[in-house]
């Protein structure tokens, strides 16, 4: 260790497991030499062990696999994959010979479910899980890229329960305390109780590094560090939960907090990568290491750039010459919160905080006893967005006083905007077996099944035609939206929702939280995302006003977001509406890279202008900066003016999402092109509209190919043909 105190630490392998190396390392000041069990078969360790310690007299560390799930299969070593193309996930022992990749340990791929995000490795492959059967499972591909053998898989934003070791971990342990290992580090480290479970394994005064790679690992970063001799920050893992441009400040978070318990912190990954192949770093890799070490860091660990690269030697006296130049600084360094992905270019959640309000727990919740109450699809949709944050800052259902609020000035009591009311309605007889302060199950109406908590704040009942004139600007009972508030019920339960359990969909996978879509984002490197709304099947001039509105406003992605919830009768269904998306996607309409298709399990309250703020915070909530508002936006009849959103969104100011208007687009036949105005005069011009697709479409006339897409058409047409479900009866 030099005399400032900053350690050296090296993984070694291919490229350094000879004698030369080995010994030129020590010369230059090595302090551990790294083994990563992660890439190393427990039949080579001993000779390795040995082979080490007979050239060296540098302690050897054993870095375990710990609770991470890999890839153990991957087709010739690497496979390369493309964005919306769907794979085949087996498990490790699968023996097959279809096409696949595999993932261990087996067990951890029975807790994935159907929407979960799978990170997979280095390049940041992101895929969707879409399909569940015994052995196996699908997923489709969100973020392409290449991936290869034994690399790391993350599911975001889920806890998959895993032992803190692995079988072979616990082998290579045994081992090493025969052989006279001191020095260990627990990968993924959790919890403390993980720290306290390698323990077990390791002889009496065995120096346990702590790799804090997880958000698990921040959560419980006091607990680790209490237990642990050392931590080590792996900034490549880690940034697979956390956005990259977050890695600095937890990096200063982290080393703050190891310092104040006395402890030792070193920090790994990018720190000479270029010199995996080129013998000089460059100017951002030096000054990243010297930030690093001003930061606090006691120790840089190499790990590539010794085992594989090509310049061994050059890495570590690059890395010494810095460490001997170093003049130690010290720096108080303050931190927020950086969960959920929070990336500093993307627009912030709408009042400031993405709720987080599901903690699954289903199994407890059915032996709960507790008051349950049975409510509609729709009520539990509001119940799952709330809690999933779309619907943030509210964590729960409206209380009177909310609700007066915003239908009188469009804001919560807190000031922050707010067009629409998010109640829970039920009839007299419920409400009066109910108190104030109790929670409640929320089950589907004849089902068993409980899907979310409710903590009952407030029992009320409010004047319905008040509320729908208020709401609607209209009592009129043939609005779909006033129909649906009157038949509900007079009284409301306000109050904050824990959501136990997803709901259920035939497209559940591809539906995407607020979480995963601002991890996704992020990824892709986008910060101007557009966002578009739809309840149709897409057609031309959608199509055009989604070019627009990506090139006009320099969008750096397009976020195509249909709506799969209840519909009316007439309206296109959500399965044939994804489709048609899938096939402009597959058919490569879009520009490359720029688009991403998801589903929101939501539904139409016909709201108008009130709804066209809400399906904009919404889609705030889900990371996007911009949103396009249609003409007659979630309109529905003549109850609302084509330019009354406008004039919504323009009297309540900036809501920190750019509207983008567009008037109706048509098509001018002399032009051969999209226009909203056009000097050849009216008799030239020909409307398009979702609503004339459905007439067209439902009485099997194909529209022209300006007004859809043949392969769209086509599409439709052959559901029909194949008694397919098209419109909604």
């Amino acid at each position: 260790m030099r005399a400032n105190g900053k350690e050296i630490l090296c993984t070694l392998g291919p490229a350094s497991l000879n004698e030369y190396v080995i010994q030129r390392l020590q010369e230059l000041g090595v302090d551990l030499f790294r083994i990563n069990l992660s890439h190393t078969r427990f039949a080579d360790l001993p000779e390795i062990i040995k082979f080490v310690q007979s050239h060296s007299s540098v302690p050897i560390c054993l870095d375990t696999e710990g609770a991470q799930i890999r890839t153990s299969y991957v087709p010739e070593n690497e496979l390369f994959l493309r964005e919306n193309e769907t794979i085949s996930i087996k498990k490790s022992n699968y023996s097959g010979d279809s096409p696949h990749i595999c993932f261990y340990p087996d067990y951890a791929l029975d807790q994935l479910e159907i929407g979960d995000l799978l990170s997979i490795d280095f390049n940041s492959v992101v895929a969707q899980v879409t399909e569940q059967r015994d052995d196996d499972m699908s997923a489709r591909i969100l973020i392409g890229g290449a991936i290869g053998n034994n690399k790391a898989v993350t599911v975001f934003n889920k806890n998959i329960k895993m032992p803190p070791l692995t079988q072979k971990d616990c082998q290579a342990l045994a081992l090493g305390r025969e052989m006279g290992i001191k020095h260990v580090a627990l990968s993924f480290a959790n919890c403390g109780d993980a720290v306290d479970e390698i323990r077990k394994h390791v002889a009496s005064g065995t120096f346990v590094i702590s790799k804090i790679e997880s958000i698990k690992g921040l959560e419980n970063l006091q607990d680790i560090t209490e237990k642990s001799d050392a931590l080590l920050i792996d900034r490549g893992d880690l940034s697979r939960e956390i956005a990259i441009e977050n890695i600095p400040y937890l990096q200063k978070y982290i080393i703050s907090q190891a310092s104040q318990n006395g402890k030792r912190v070193y920090v790994a990954t990018n720190l000479l990568e270029t010199m995996v192949k080129a013998p000089t770093p460059t100017r951002a890799e030096v000054n990243d290491i010297f930030s690093t070490l001003r930061d606090g860091a006691d120790g840089l660990v190499l790990a590539a750039e010794t085992a594989i690269g090509s310049y061994p030697v050059h890495c570590v006296m690059m890395i010494n010459k810095m460490i001997r130049q170093f003049g130690k600084a010290s720096s108080n360094i303050a931190v927020d919160e950086y969960r959920d992905s929070k990336s500093l270019l993307l627009v912030e959640a709408h009042g400031g905080i993405l709720v987080n309000g599901f903690h699954e727990n289903y199994e407890a919740a059915k032996r709960d006893n507790l008051k349950s109450i049975d409510v509609d699809i729709t009520t539990l949709m509001s119940a799952e967005q709330i809690a999933l944050g779309t619907y943030s800052p509210l964590d729960g259902f409206m209380t009177k006083n909310e609700v007066k609020s915003v239908l009188k000035d469009y804001r919560l009591p807190s000031g922050v905007v707010w067009p629409l009311p998010i109640v829970l309605q039920v009839r007299k007889e419920i409400a009066k077996r109910l108190k104030q302060g109790e929670t409640v199950k929320l089950k589907l109406k004849n089902s068993e099944h409980v899907f979310a908590l409710l903590h009952v704040q407030e029992i009320y009942s409010y004047d319905l035609g008040k509320m729908s004139q208020d709401a609607f600007g209209t009592n009129d009972d043939e609005h779909p939206g006033v129909a649906l508030l009157k038949s509900r019920g007079e009284y409301f339960l306000g109050g904050q929702i824990t959501l136990l359990k997803r709901l259920p969909s035939s497209l559940k996978h591809y539906e995407l939280t607020p979480r995963q879509t601002r991890k996704l984002f992020s990824e892709k490197g986008w910060s101007k995302i557009v966002g578009f709304h739809t309840r149709n099947v897409i057609h031309r001039a959608h199509e055009h006003i989604q070019m627009l509105a990506l090139n006009k406003f320099h969008c750096d992605g397009l976020f195509l977001h249909p709506v799969i919830g209840p519909k009316k009768n007439g309206d296109f269904s959500a399965d044939i509406i994804l489709k048609s998306y899938e096939r402009m996607l597959a058919g490569n309409f879009y520009p490359a890279g720029r688009v991403l298709l998801g589903a929101f399990q939501n539904y139409s309250r016909y709201c108008g202008p009130r709804e066209a703020v809400f399906t904009a915070l919404c889609r705030k909530n889900f990371g996007c900066s911009h949103f396009i508002v249609g003409r007659d936006h979630t309109g529905v009849g003549n109850y609302y003016k084509p330019d009354e959103a406008q004039k919504l969104f323009e009297s309540l100011g900036d809501i920190g999402i750019v509207p983008i208007f567009f008037k109706e687009q048509r098509y001018c036949e002399l032009c051969a092109d999209y226009v909203e105005e056009c000097p050849h005069g009216e008799q030239h011009i020909v409307s398009i509209s979702g609503t004339q697709a459905r007439e067209k479409l439902s009485s099997a006339k194909n529209p022209p190919s300006w007004f859809m897409r043949e392969e769209i058409s086509q599409l439709i047409a052959q559901s029909i043909c194949e008694g397919k479900e098209v419109f909604v009866k």
